[in-house]
């Protein structure tokens, strides 16, 4: 077998077999196959695409490219969520204490930030001496003993994806269907939970810009989990606003206690009951809609808040900051944008406010990026809103008073504010299931 026609077979748009695929995986992981082949590779991958056969087995095999982590030392049902990523989106935070709160293991490994969208354990490691280096046996113990555990991505979890991404990245192929839910589904598999939530994003802050391409993404990740053997199901949710009103890690963290505390934005406490209702359903807790007064009443009694200081305090975080979220230190400055006009604001450009907040130090622009904990952007007004001239917009974040110029001129541009208000925002566009898509007008 040659790597060489593995190539001219994609390109001629022929679909490669199971043991073809197998080949070509482990061959690249061990590096007989050199990066110039597999890009040509994946440049055909991206023209000509995968049937689901093929994409089912490169997940498979991406998946078992390095360790499978076995959960079955956590008792109980085991659930992961993945966000295909955004701007604002905490919800993870949210999510997994309102599910442990009703006895649904969550054993999560996140990533951090890079670009536009923020990262999960960046968001977590804001909160001072919280660990998300735990070995397996902290991992385990954190998980049974509090319900939930979130974690940085260890070990040799599947090589092969982040060598294929790296790849992706610098040669344009990374907007590929196929390999998109590969990726995803790899590390899904990978990280041995029994059900799988998949909240898919659509819009301006996301990467699939329409519904129907997140909907495409979502249903070639759902048939890979359940031929897997896993219960999955995806959302399509809303990223063509910001998710609630804090952008920034810190300010995140500080918005997610104020929905477990029953309060918070709305929009942000209607996807996070929708989302830990699926959860809770995927887990077998009962209909869907009695998942979401499930999942409402951890919030009103207290119970998910409970739970998420439980796990602030065994990963060695300072719990009183989830009870006194006021305790989290404040920027030297601030910076206040407002209007240039009055009128409704009827879009807001979500990539562009995310690259505003990460240009006050609150997200990666590399890898070797530091990021500045309490800096970000409070939204005062989102798109639906009536404005005039002179209100404020949002309030802009940094400890380096010099770098307001570019972020706040960017987050200005990002908005659009014309004199006919727009139509309603969706929160929630579509659910996918093994029996279909449903979709909601």
């Amino acid at each position: 077998m040659r790597m060489y026609d593995l190539i001219a077979k994609k390109r001629d748009g022929k679909a490669l077999t199971t043991e073809e695929i197998n080949y070509l995986i482990d061959g690249y992981v061990k590096g007989e196959i050199p990066d110039y082949q597999m890009s040509a590779f994946l440049m055909a991958v991206y023209f000509q695409g995968m049937t689901k056969e093929e994409t089912h087995a490169m997940t498979m095999a991406v998946a078992h490219s390095g360790d499978m982590v076995d959960l079955s030392g956590i008792t109980g049902i085991k659930v992961d969520k993945h966000s295909t990523g955004g701007v604002g989106d905490k919800i993870t935070l949210i999510i997994a204490p309102m599910v442990a709160a009703q006895g649904v293991r969550v054993a999560k490994m996140s990533g951090r930030g890079l670009g536009h969208t923020g990262g999960t354990i960046d968001k977590l490691e804001s909160i001072p001496g919280f660990r998300t280096d735990l070995n397996q046996k902290e991992f385990f113990e954190t998980v049974n003993k509090t319900g939930l555990s979130v974690i940085g991505q260890s070990g040799n979890m599947t090589p092969a994806d982040k060598m294929m991404y790296a790849l992706r990245d610098v040669t344009a192929t990374v907007e590929s269907i196929p390999l998109i839910a590969v990726s995803i589904m790899g590390k899904k598999l990978a990280a041995g939970s029994d059900c799988i939530l998949l909240d898919v994003k659509t819009g301006s802050g996301a990467f699939m810009k329409s519904v129907d391409d997140a909907i495409l993404l979502a249903q070639e990740m759902v048939e890979i989990g359940e031929r897997a053997g896993k219960r999955t199901e995806a959302v399509i949710t809303n990223m063509d606003v910001p998710l609630g009103k804090n952008i920034g890690n810190a300010l995140e963290v500080q918005e997610a206690v104020a929905i477990l505390k029953g309060e918070g934005p709305k929009d942000l406490h209607q996807e996070s009951v929708n989302l830990a209702a699926s959860m809770l359903h995927l887990a077998g807790k009962g209909s869907l809609e009695e998942c979401k007064v499930m999942a409402e009443k951890t919030l009103t009694d207290g119970s998910a808040l409970s739970h998420f200081a439980d796990m602030v305090k065994a990963q060695g975080g300072d719990e009183t900051y989830i009870q006194h979220p006021e305790n989290f230190k404040d920027t030297a400055f601030h910076y206040e944008v407002k209007a240039q006009k009055s009128g409704y604001i009827t879009h807001m450009n979500t990539e562009e406010i995310g690259i505003s907040s990460t240009l006050l130090g609150a997200g990666r622009e590399t890898k070797e990026s530091i990021i500045d904990p309490a800096a970000g952007i409070v939204i005062e007004a989102k798109t639906g809103d009536m404005v005039k001239e002179g209100d404020l917009l949002a309030t802009l974040y940094a400890n380096k008073e010099e770098l307001f110029e570019a972020s706040a001129k960017r987050y200005a541009n990002a908005i659009e504010i014309k004199d006919e208000a727009p139509s309603k925002q969706h929160v929630i566009f579509a659910r996918v299931t093994r029996d279909g898509v449903e979709r909601f007008d």
